[in-house]
């Protein structure tokens, strides 16, 4: 008798093996896509899950203060027009980068991302100077904003205009270019999950912008990541402003969607 039950138990064993291996199943048949907190240490995982010990958050703490902030000729704060974050502002993240409506003062024609919009609100509403890319101020209301879509699906907007946009992105993500002959892609597709000087290559997904990573020992945009990686390829890196930054991060948002925002998110 227990060799019979023996016998049954390793057969089973075998079958929930051979199913494994096969891939079978609608759980493994899910989602295969994976964001850069996954392949994170459980230490830095850890401390990007307590809002006391993740970095990020002193920007957060610090958009809340420049929020309430009247700036520009208008003498006008955030908050002026758009009232509590949490619920005015809950959402727009996972939206960007888009095509805004026009509005008195401002609004654009193109897409821009989210920083790009606020720099339209300082300029259009508040009669304010643009901030510069990855100044404090503009990281520090970044983050603030896109901390009230923490948890929330990137949600891409269904606008056909952004269409060649996305395309454009595309092109550039998978298109060969600098000295050592590299696109985007043959790291972040073709050898995701492999180890590359001894951190873990991501899949690339946007999910936690802006984002304080250790190696810069502060908080920094998907433009100033995506900038590291043209650097890293041995290409010309492109102006902040440029058409190309914003295609990319139209297309790696839509490549993303679905995925939850955790930003302020840490990486290595």
């Amino acid at each position: 008798m227990k060799r019979e039950i023996y016998g049954l138990a390793l057969a089973l064993v075998f079958a929930a093996s051979f199913a494994a291996a096969q891939g079978g199943g609608e759980k493994d048949g899910g989602d295969k896509r994976r964001t850069g907190y996954q392949d994170m240490s459980p230490a830095l995982q850890q401390m990007a899950d307590d809002d006391t010990s993740n970095p990020g958050m002193l920007f957060v703490q610090a958009g809340q203060e420049l929020w309430k902030q009247p700036a520009g000729k208008s003498n006008k704060a955030c908050a002026d027009c758009h009232g509590a974050v949490d619920t005015s502002m809950k959402g727009v993240a996972a939206r960007y980068p888009a095509i805004p409506p026009s509005i008195s003062g401002g609004g654009a024609d193109k897409p821009v991302d989210l920083e790009g919009r606020i720099n339209l609100c300082r300029t259009g509403q508040q009669q304010a100077e643009a901030l510069k890319p990855e100044s404090e101020d503009l990281l520090a209301l970044d983050a603030y904003v896109t901390h009230a879509s923490r948890g929330l699906p990137i949600a891409p907007p269904a606008d056909p205009r952004l269409a060649k946009v996305r395309e454009l992105g595309k092109t550039l993500f998978t298109r060969r270019e600098g000295q050592l002959n590299l696109s985007c892609a043959n790291c972040h597709d073709d050898n995701a999950g492999k180890k590359l000087a001894g951190a873990t290559i991501p899949q690339g997904h946007p999910t936690a912008y802006p984002v304080y990573r250790s190696e810069w020992q502060t908080l920094g945009s998907l433009k100033r990541r995506l900038r590291n990686c043209v650097i890293g390829m041995r290409a010309e890196a492109y102006a902040y402003d440029s058409a190309e930054y914003l295609a990319l991060e139209v297309y790696l948002m839509d490549r993303a969607k679905g995925l939850k925002i955790e930003s302020p998110g840490i990486r290595p």
